[in-house]
């Protein structure tokens, strides 16, 4: 083959290659990485580790977990079409941003998300509503909760809570009513220096605790009456609160209010589609 017709060959094939290049359909290349390619002219570098193009609309779920931090991000991101949501059930109130207008169909893809949560103090005062256990594990319980003791006084509990500790090793034979609104014990003492000894232990009937039944919420005052049963095991002690449930829709029911206080638009029970 003759250099005229080698260099005949090899640009038909450039040709060919360059035709192939051009018809080839159009490649999407990924934001935020740097491309070098091969081209006729030479090395083509396109980068595109820049600041990538803002989206159209904006999309998501933020959850918050108080008023405080809803009210923050509902004032910056809502319009008059917002709509907002409270389910008791679920503990939530939601904020669909985006909302479908009255005319106008919106995509409901931009959501706000207020998920409460009980706080430890709660959760702990109702894990142990209703169960009795022994003396010591009560006395521990007061003792670990005295911040939440508000009638009698912390002080007082306290030493009911000693007094239980200094009264294990006794021998509870039966309890009655004082006017006075307090719960007598008597015992027996079961040691070895004050064998055969009696005496006597008076708790309060009722006593008022003071809880914060979400976190971010507000406090609020429970009663809780004593329970105990005098058996083989000896004395066993617990208390029962009184309405608990509707202590906690109340505080969700305010919570609800705070928020509305703070919005133009209604807050509607439920969910959103």
């Amino acid at each position: 083959m003759t250099y005229t017709e080698l260099a005949s060959t090899n640009g038909e094939a450039q040709t060919i290659v360059e035709t192939a290049l051009r018809s080839a359909p159009p490649a999407e290349l990924e934001p935020g990485k740097y491309y070098a390619f091969h081209t006729p002219t030479g090395i083509k570098e396109v980068d595109l580790t820049g600041p990538a193009t803002a989206p159209d609309r904006k999309l998501g779920v933020t959850t918050v977990r108080d008023a405080v931090s809803f009210h923050a991000y509902f004032e910056k991101h809502a319009d008059i079409d917002s709509e907002v949501y409270a389910d008791s059930d679920r503990l939530t109130i939601t904020a669909v941003l985006d909302a479908h207008q009255a005319n106008a169909p919106r995509f409901n893809q931009h959501v706000l998300k207020l998920a409460l949560r009980e706080t430890e103090a709660w959760k702990q005062w109702a894990a142990r509503d209703g169960k009795l256990v022994d003396q010591e594990q009560f006395a521990e319980f007061l003792e670990d909760h005295l911040p939440e003791l508000l009638e009698p006084s912390a002080a007082d509990m306290l030493e009911i809570a000693q007094s239980f500790q200094a009264t294990s090793k006794v021998d509870f034979q039966s309890a009655s009513r004082l006017s006075s609104g307090q719960r007598q014990f008597q015992y027996v003492e079961t040691g070895t220096a004050k064998a055969g000894q009696k005496g006597q232990l008076s708790v309060p009937e009722t006593f008022t605790i003071g809880l914060v039944p979400f976190e971010g919420s507000e406090g609020y005052r429970l009663t809780a009456r004593l329970r105990y049963r005098i058996g083989q095991n000896g004395l066993l002690l617990g208390y029962k609160l009184e309405r608990p449930d509707e202590v906690r829709r109340t505080a969700f029911a305010d919570v609800v209010t705070a928020i509305g206080e703070h919005i133009d638009q209604p807050v509607m029970n439920g969910t959103p589609a």
